[in-house]
């Protein structure tokens, strides 16, 4: 009996084709945005030390206490895939004793990271994050740049009319007393109207209940204090400033109280990029400010601030403004008998070192090779016979419209260009070749440098 086809784990799936295009284009252009901003790229391991994330995210934490993978290796050393980066990042700071020189630090990275819960849109066991931080700085300009270059991101994907920047600040330690206090009798006021989750978190972290999903406990933290009333005057001065940059940045945001942090070492900033595309999944970017991370890590006080977001999640918005990028259009070439393969193997790859996607059919006669090519989305095709190849021809097709010439091999790149189907990436080195191959008037050369 024939076994059932094996299927991905539940929770995980396959990148592919539109999917992966989609996928690639958002971690390529926020590895180029990044850069811009001059992030560095790290990379960290998938799996870690399990301490590195109870002691980050906290052992009372949803992440820690039912979602981490946890276990112990041959070694009897407990090992968790990793559930987030910024843990990791800030480990490895500590660990390559990079905690006393050349900061801050600003790292970008990009990778799968790990969570079992329930899968659903846009939301896998298995899933991908871009993020990043800056080590080392406690100034409210970098939080305005971070978040400025999340934004950035977005308008290079596309995506920005469809997200919301909401902030919030978490103020400072006597701040967040001073809220915390208020939380804990608002709440022991309501005790018995409160989920038996938050009844819980009242005793041990009342600010995540404010940030409970719940809808019994939704009611009542619409009535709740906010921080706002609580800020020392400088915390109060840093918030002002945040807002201030983020203005000079020209990143429109709304403000949102209601955002917080469960964990000590976050303070001041918290922020979060919001859409209403996504249904419950709605939040595709989201950071703040933690001071006191790396010092969880073993390291000394080293103020952060950064973010993560989800590839997924944002790839989704993609697909939903049909922002996808399109598959290349190869060139395809088509020799005419075996005589015809080895020189129509030289012109492939001369295609390909001047930046031309370009595909060949390993085996067929012509009509067969044809077949192919169309099967593949080949925008044009170049055709090699005996009598071309006798002459120095070659015959060009433009497989959109049908027609199709002789040029001598040596003016191929401009033939393809002159197609109109070159696949575009190319194009640009294309117009570089043909400028230093085959010359450009001094009248159109001027005309560039005036331009």
């Amino acid at each position: 009996m024939a076994q059932a086809p094996l299927q991905p784990a539940r929770g995980t799936h396959d990148l592919i084709g539109a999917e992966f295009r989609r996928h690639h284009h958002v971690i390529e252009t926020a590895r180029r945005i990044a850069t811009l901003y001059g992030f560095e790229e790290w990379a960290t391991p998938i799996f870690e030390d399990t301490r590195v994330f109870s002691r980050g995210l906290g052992d009372t934490s949803d992440v820690v206490s039912k979602e981490m993978y946890s276990f112990e290796d041959r070694g009897g050393e407990s090992v968790t895939l990793r559930p987030e980066n910024t843990a990791g990042v800030c480990r490895a700071l500590v660990s390559n004793g990079l905690t006393q020189a050349n900061l801050p630090r600003k790292v970008f990275y990009a990778g799968p990271m790990f969570r079992y819960e329930r899968p659903q849109k846009g939301r896998y066991r298995q899933f991908h994050q871009i993020g990043i931080e800056v080590l080392g700085a406690a100034e409210p300009l970098a939080d305005a740049e971070v978040i400025a270059c999340g934004w950035h991101i977005q308008q290079e994907l596309g995506i920005e009319e469809g997200t919301v920047l909401e902030i919030n600040t978490l103020g400072d330690g006597p701040s967040r007393d001073a809220y915390r206090a208020a939380l804990v009798a608002y709440f022991t006021r309501h005790r018995d109207a409160l989920s038996a989750e938050s009844q819980a978190r009242l005793e041990k972290n009342p600010l995540r209940i404010v940030d409970s999903k719940d809808p019994k406990d939704r009611a009542l933290v619409a009535g709740a204090p906010t921080i706002l009333e609580h800020l020392t005057e400088e915390a109060a001065g840093f918030y002002a400033a945040v807002k201030r940059h983020l203005a000079a940045f020209g990143v429109p945001f709304r403000e949102n109280p209601r955002i917080v942090r469960g964990l000590d070492y976050y303070s001041h900033t918290a922020f979060e990029f919001v859409t209403d595309r996504l249904g419950a999944q709605g939040t595709v970017m989201g950071g703040g400010r933690y001071n006191g991370l790396v010092e969880e890590m073993g390291g000394p006080p080293t103020p952060s601030v950064g973010w993560a977001a989800g590839v997924e999640r944002l790839s989704l918005l993609l697909e939903a403004g049909d922002l996808t990028p399109p598959a290349p259009r190869p060139v395809a070439i088509i020799p005419v008998g075996e005589a015809a393969e080895a020189p129509a193997i030289n012109v492939l790859q001369s295609l390909r070192e001047h930046g031309v996607v370009a595909e060949i059919a390993y085996k067929g006669n012509t009509k067969r090779r044809m077949e192919r090519a169309n099967k593949v989305s080949a925008g044009a095709a170049v055709i090699l016979g005996d009598d071309e190849l006798a002459d120095g021809m070659a015959v060009v097709k433009n497989l959109e419209d049908g027609s199709q010439h002789r040029v001598p091999l040596t003016d191929l790149l401009r033939a393809l260009a002159e197609t109109g189907v070159v696949e575009s990436a190319a194009q640009a080195m294309l117009n570089l070749v043909l400028e230093e191959e085959f010359g450009a008037g001094d009248e159109d050369a001027e005309d560039g440098e005036q331009r």
